[in-house]
């Protein structure tokens, strides 16, 4: 064992010794337990919750979540905390990765995004207590980043009722804060966690306190909770980017190659990731019909990285290799053509797979970069009972910011001349390990190359530093939102009905801005300052367990920010500020809708009326003619460019709730939604060609992509809690966004008056029409009844299954005329998690599973890479997790994470064309839970 590792698991062993000891503390001097409490009823849950108490979180949660599954007038799917409102996941991310139709995306094993049933993860929003949020990153809504501390529910809404923004396509996460009215007196409950990562030996930590409060005879509630969460870890990785070659004349088999590997490389990272959040939560009662409250939360995410980047750029001699049949041999007897570089060649025995490639450029880069997240929400609101009337009204203000700063990038470049740089032997036949072996190159006389002798330190070949940066900045964002509600029962036709009526007031602006300083190869050695490796470089070696075929040194991240800080100093360099963009939104909406009760159920209708209208500014880069200049001569200057664009759009929807009997319902939902351009890419920014009448950039004229949906879903509630679901899905969207090239269309707005609109434009541009169909499948229960009513022993009872599935059939029409899948969406995606529950314990096994999604398209008039559409290939993960109650005040648990290791991979067109290969390793954290 390494003293690393050694050191590690000392501490978790005196971490976990300290956390008994403090768990037998706590439970010696608690108060006796509090008496079983429903929810006071303080109006801020948008739906019924129950809750269980006892020390069984499963049975807790399960019973929670049901309850508020069958009492939703709309389908939805359910994660709620137990008793003590604890959730089982670190982050909302992970939990809602286990309901069904919920697929999740992963950056370096870490759940991040969310496919909800088929979808592109920007269909998707995200609110907190029913007020939608931008995430830091715009529309594309990280999930990664909101702690599971902060929420006692989590709910997806899988159709889209009036009352909910039409930006909610594919669905919407709710994320249902804590109340301090959720349980009477005074409640404290805390978390700690350490653990180990297994590759590279990293360390992980787990930190959440909340506690709550009654104060005035009941009447004034306060809610306070914190979280902390740190990971340090390492990745495996390999990439190598592909590209179609041309069929070269007389070279053997050219015609069968679709796509040559241009670039191999290890992208080796070193990362800290860290999640904090806090929340605070005030709530008044007035009297019985009036209540206000004010919430304010705050979340980080915050990403340290160390990247060594370390690129053989196969493709760098491409134009020496020969366009006839070859006829020479080199002293080893392979076929050669003088000046080859073996690139792309069958004529040097050369395959896309395997081969050997002569004096290859060697780029690398080593990066110190850190990206900080956050979202500030803060919600004033109050519920009003006034004459039969219910008037709730909520104004929000939220701040996002998606900070990237880079304090030190590092750019070293191999020599020029061939036989200083390295021979490379790649093999790539295997998709899941791509290896290259470093040689010597020797120039024969002939002008031919060969390999010389091996070399396994990359610091045998010369490299010189060619570039220092340093880049800080990032983009902000800006909501203000006003909702009134206002509801009333009343007899519509003879029936008991609800009227529900709203407006929604909201502005949002996103801004983004960087400045860069960069130093060049002359101005570093005109500093004096060092170009080898050797300045930053750190004596640790590689710590991963991939194949790499040859050794390196880490960069010092301290070394490498001082080299730059030096440049600074010296004055040499240059620096560069850059305003990317700055698009505000402006969003009237109001909606009117009615819960009409029969014997059988109910039926929700109405509609939503949205009306948006955007302003935008950003810099263009404009090629125009000089004035006055015959013949034409033109210039390149920079201009600020603006846009206006206004839409209105009407979303009806209806849903009919059939209570077959008591424990069986049929759930028939006609819905419609909208999915809006991301703020980027509604930028009127642009690289404008007068010469060629071309542009390239954003897109404000991006119009909604527009969806119709029909659902159909059976109910079977299962005593004493579990559930049968099956259901049926179907979109329609219309205008589906691709990045393409079409015309530039009117609403810009440039400083010199010229009308471009004709101007070819490449970027994001709607397409064609796109398609979802799904079937869903979930079942889950407890089989303590069977196991009675076999007579089998007591301890079997506490045995249970979850497991879900769905299965989607996904096409759009991109504007190459091909048909493809929605990007993100998985033909299946299941989770089955068994578990046992008796006797204090709660373990619980998990295994997520999705088949290959789309990640980008390479049509005609699309900037293409790789050669081909890129696909994520399948991906699963095992997860385990185990819980022991040693009373009503103390639970220790045990959670192991990612434990197959799997990897993430991309590829492009087909399997064996590998991208990206990245492994992270198991994780294993164990701790202590406490409450009083």
């Amino acid at each position: 064992m390494s003293a690393s590792m050694t050191r590690s698991a000392l501490a978790l062993r005196t971490l976990f010794l300290g956390s008994v000891s403090l768990g037998a503390a706590v439970s010696a001097f608690a108060q006796a337990p509090a008496t079983a409490q429903q929810p006071a009823a303080t109006g801020e849950r948008t739906l019924d919750e129950i809750v269980v108490i006892g020390s069984r979180p499963i049975a807790e949660s399960e019973a929670a979540e049901l309850a508020i599954q069958r009492n939703s007038n709309a389908i939805v799917s359910v994660v709620a905390a137990d008793s003590v409102g604890r959730l089982p996941d670190q982050n909302i991310a992970f939990a809602v990765g286990r309901l069904a139709g919920v697929a999740v995306e992963r950056d370096q094993g870490q759940a991040r995004y969310v496919n909800l049933r088929g979808a592109p993860s920007n269909w998707t929003t995200l609110s907190f207590d029913g007020i939608n949020i931008i995430s830091p990153e715009g529309r594309r809504t990280r999930f990664d980043n909101v702690p599971s501390a902060l929420a006692s529910q989590l709910i997806a809404r899988k159709a889209v009722t009036p009352d909910m923004s039409g930006e909610t396509l594919a669905g919407n996460i709710d994320v249902i804060t804590r109340s301090p009215f959720d349980r009477e007196g005074l409640n404290v409950s805390g978390k700690f966690g350490f653990g180990l990562v297994k590759l590279g030996g990293g360390e992980e930590l787990d930190l959440s306190l909340v506690a709550s409060d009654q104060f005035l005879d009941g009447r004034l509630g306060v809610l306070a909770s914190a979280s902390y969460y740190t990971r340090n870890m390492i990745t495996d990785n390999f990439e190598t980017d592909w590209e179609p070659v041309s069929a070269d004349a007389g070279q053997p088999g050219a015609s069968d190659r679709p796509l040559w590997a241009r670039e191999h490389e290890n992208k080796l990272y070193r990362l800290t990731r860290t999640n904090i959040s806090g929340s605070l939560r005030l709530g008044w009662k007035q009297d019985d019909n009036n209540e206000y409250f004010l919430n304010t939360i705050y979340t980080q995410y915050r990403d340290d990285e160390l990247r060594s980047n370390i690129k053989w750029d196969l493709d760098d001699r491409q134009s020496s290799t020969p366009t006839t049949a070859c006829s020479a041999r080199n002293a080893q007897g392979t076929i050669v053509s003088g000046g080859n570089s073996g690139y792309a060649d069958f004529c040097t025995g050369n395959t896309p797979f395997q081969g050997t490639v002569y004096g290859v450029d060697f780029d690398d880069n080593f990066n110190d970069l850190q990206s900080i997240e956050y979202i500030a929400t803060h919600t004033l609101g109050a519920n009003h009972l006034f004459n039969g009337y219910d008037i709730k009204w909520r104004v929000n203000y939220t701040e996002t910011d998606d900070g990237s700063k880079a304090p030190a990038l590092t750019d070293y470049d191999s020599p020029s001349t061939r036989n200083l740089r390295p021979t490379v032997v790649y093999d790539f036949r295997d998709a899941r390990i791509h290896g290259v072996q470093l040689f010597q190159t020797i120039q024969n006389p002939d002008g031919s190359y060969s390999r010389g002798a091996r070399i396994t330190d990359v610091e045998g070949f010369q490299r010189d530093l060619n570039q220092l940066r340093r880049r800080w900045g990032g983009s902000d964002s800006q909501a203000v939102t006003a909702v009134v509600d206002v509801e009333r029962d009343i007899a519509l036709f003879g029936f008991d009905t609800t009227v529900k009526g709203g407006l929604n007031i909201a502005e949002r602006t996103k801004q983004s801005s960087n400045t860069t300083y960069s130093a060049s190869a002359a101005d570093i050695t005109a500093a004096g300052l060092p170009r080898t490796f050797a300045a930053i470089a750190q004596g640790r070696p590689f710590l991963g367990e991939i194949p790499l075929g040859y050794s390196f040194r880490y960069h010092s991240s301290q070394l490498s920010r001082e080299l730059v800080s030096r440049a600074m100093a010296s004055g040499r360099g240059t620096y560069t500020n850059s305003f990317d963009y700055e698009v505000t939104e402006n969003a009237l909406a109001g909606y009117l809708m009615a819960t009409t009760k029969f014997d059988w159920g109910n039926i929700v209708y109405g509609a939503r009326v949205e009306r948006l209208e955007n302003t935008g500014r950003a810099p263009t880069s404009l090629r125009r003619q000089v004035p006055g200049s015959n013949p034409a001569t033109f210039e390149t200057v920079s201009v600020i460019t603006t846009s206006e664009s206004e839409d209105t759009q009407v979303f009806p929807s209806a849903h009919v709730n059939w209570d077959i009997n008591e424990d069986m319902k049929l759930r028939v939902s006609f819905n419609t939604g909208a999915a809006r351009a991301d703020y980027d890419q509604l930028r009127p920014g642009f690289t404008v060609n007068d010469e060629f009448e071309t542009a390239s950039g954003g897109n404000p004229n991006a119009i909604p992509q527009y969806a119709t949906g029909v659902d159909a879903y059976f109910e079977w509630y299962l005593q004493p809690r579990g559930v049968f679901q099956l259901g049926v899905f179907y979109k329609d969207v219309q205008d589906v966004l691709f990045t393409a090239t079409t015309r530039l269309g009117g609403g810009v707005s440039f400083p010199d008056g010229i009308d471009r609109s004709d101007y070819l434009l490449s970027g994001p541009v709607n397409g064609g029409e796109g398609q979802i169909t799904g079937i869903e499948i979930n079942y889950q229960q407890p089989f303590e009844a069977y196991v009675q009513a076999l007579g089998l022993p007591a301890w079997a009872e506490g045995f249970g299954l979850r497991t879900n599935a769905t299965f989607t059939d996904t096409e759009s029409l991109t504007p190459g005329g091909r048909k493809v899948p929605l990007p993100g969406a998985s033909d299946l995606v299941y989770n089955v998690g068994p578990y046992y529950e008796k006797y204090g314990v709660s373990a619980r096994l998990a295994w997520q599973y999705r088949t290959e999604w789309l990640s980008s398209i390479s049509d005609p008039g699309i900037s293409a890479s790789n050669g081909g559409d890129v696909y994520w290939d399948n991906d699963g993960e095992l997860d385990f997790s185990i819980r022991y109650s040693a009373d009503d005040r103390v639970e220790y648990f045990f959670d192991a994470s990612n434990l197959l290791n799997g990897p993430g991979v991309r590829y492009a067109t087909r399997p064996e064309f590998t991208i990206e290969n990245e492994t992270f390793g198991p994780r294993y954290v164990g701790g202590v839970r406490v409450k009083f």
